[in-house]
């Protein structure tokens, strides 16, 4: 695992259903809003909301096999108070032709 303040990163070699059970606890994740992962070396816990962006690619070259899903959104900042703009409007005279 690979842990920075923000990013957490996992390998391991697993078999069908565990991957399964994974892959089903992140779809529960996702129905709830809250994704958390972590293992001995730390944890990261993400808030997926609005509109999620998937992107899922395959490919296979000789024996090797590879699935790639991938989820991304965009979080949200909290919107700032600001003041209403006030424009003053001045009368323009107009040209005639």
């Amino acid at each position: 695992m690979r842990k920075s303040q923000d990013s957490f990163r996992h390998e391991s070699l697993q078999d069908a259903e565990t991957i399964q059970n994974i892959l089903k606890a992140i779809s529960k994740g996702l129905a709830r809003g809250k994704l958390s992962f972590g293992d001995e070396d730390g944890d990261i816990v993400m808030h997926p909301e609005g509109l999620l962006n998937l992107k899922v690619t395959a490919s296979r070259d000789d024996s090797r096999q590879r699935v790639n899903i991938r989820i991304t959104w965009q979080a949200e900042e909290k919107i700032k108070q600001k003041k209403p703009l006030s424009v003053n409007k001045t009368r323009c005279k107009q040209k005639s032709a």
